[in-house]
């Protein structure tokens, strides 16, 4: 009995139409040009990309929010001041470091 059913698996994975659908399963998996890896990976990459999308859009909302507010010219000054360290001609400008925003030097 067991030899019997050993023959039928034998020849049900001889089977013709078996192998054929095998192989193609196999080769549209792994080696067609369209294969699961490559749709894997570029799904991976449209999720990056699509971060990177919302990453740069909110930037861009904030850019223009700036914009809007450079509108007034004093405005303009106090950002310069505050971000970039301009000082009128007749200032003087000092900086406050406190001890725990110093880094230590590498050796």
């Amino acid at each position: 009995m067991k030899g019997l059913k050993r023959i039928k698996s034998i020849k049900w994975l001889t089977n013709l139409y078996v192998v054929i659908g095998a192989f193609f399963v196999v080769w549209m998996l792994f080696f067609d040009s369209n294969s699961v890896l490559i749709q894997w990976q570029l799904r991976k990459e449209i999720r990056a990309l699509e971060q990177e999308k919302n990453y740069l859009e909110k930037e861009i909302e904030a850019d223009l929010l700036l914009l809007k507010k450079f509108r007034d010219s004093t405005e303009k000054e106090r950002y310069a001041r505050e971000q970039y360290l301009f000082k009128r001609d007749n200032e003087e400008l000092y900086l406050i470091e406190y001890a725990d925003s110093i880094k230590p030097p590498k050796f």
